[in-house]
């Protein structure tokens, strides 16, 4: 199944994509249950959203052994975690702001989960049962200031800019997470082609190690790492990210001052 969050009309709903005509509206949010309205919204009229407004967004660093060797990191031991704000969140087709002091953003395509309702100390055997689905992720990083923070052991305004954190264009219910084949375009050539299997840490171990150390709410994102083949952006390039089972998450760059 696939979940949209839409405007149309100069409102917002949630729907149920049915075919390439139709989205079912959702009496309430996503996160209320999934009751039909009754009502069917044109496809070509609504324009699609980021999946959640304002998430907590959780992302992982060298989750993949191939990034990890590019890059030249040593294997992690453990889930290395850093947040980005709800403020950098954008939807597909949204524009991703090249900051003028910008020298080298690169972008990183990563499976994002979507956690469903609350959880605390949950066992990695049940973790899975805590998701609502799946969407698509572009962790966008200033790799410059990212490695002066990283000296002193802190990672937050490298990726934390405002539209550093494309999400979207569906929640994707119902997939199994640890085979799922991602690539990343940039301008129409593929820079990334990984495989979720490929993850040091799974989701389902993921979601237990969060929820040991701190509570997970509903709608919260986690972006699970990225594979190897992250590059930069320049202003004018056009990123998709493309998952199996979920769609393609297409977002383009602009400088800074430029309005949608």
């Amino acid at each position: 199944m696939h979940i949209v969050r839409y405007a149309l009309h100069n409102q917002i709903y949630y729907g149920i994509v049915e075919d390439d005509r139709y989205i079912a509206r959702l009496e309430g949010g996503v996160l209320d249950g999934l009751r039909r309205s009754g009502v069917r919204d044109p496809r070509e009229a609504a324009r699609i959203l980021t999946p959640l407004p304002m998430p907590r967004v959780f992302g992982l660093g060298y989750n993949y052994r191939a990034h990890s060797q590019e890059v030249g990191k040593k294997v992690p031991e453990l889930p290395i975690l850093f947040m980005k704000p709800s403020t950098a969140v954008i939807g597909p087709e949204e524009a991703i702001v090249y900051p003028p002091w910008g020298e080298n953003i690169h972008f990183e395509g990563e499976l994002t989960v979507i956690i469903g309702k609350q959880a605390r100390n949950v066992a990695e055997s049940e973790a899975l049962d805590y998701v609502l689905g799946y969407t698509c992720g572009n962790d966008l990083s200033d790799r410059v200031l990212q490695r002066r923070e990283s000296e002193f052991g802190c990672l937050l305004v490298g990726k934390g800019y405002d539209t550093f954190a494309p999400l979207g264009p569906v929640i994707a219910t119902g997939l199994d997470p640890s085979g799922l084949r991602i690539q990343t375009r940039v301008n129409g050539v593929v820079r990334q082609d990984g495989d979720t299997a490929d993850l040091l840490f799974s989701v389902p171990y993921l979601i237990a190690y969060l929820s040991r150390h701190m509570t997970l709410l509903p709608g919260d994102m986690i972006m699970t790492g990225t594979p190897a083949g992250v590059g930069p952006v320049q202003v004018g390039d056009s990123i998709e990210v493309e998952i199996d089972g979920i769609g393609i998450l297409r977002n383009h760059v602009v400088a800074a001052g430029f309005r949608n």
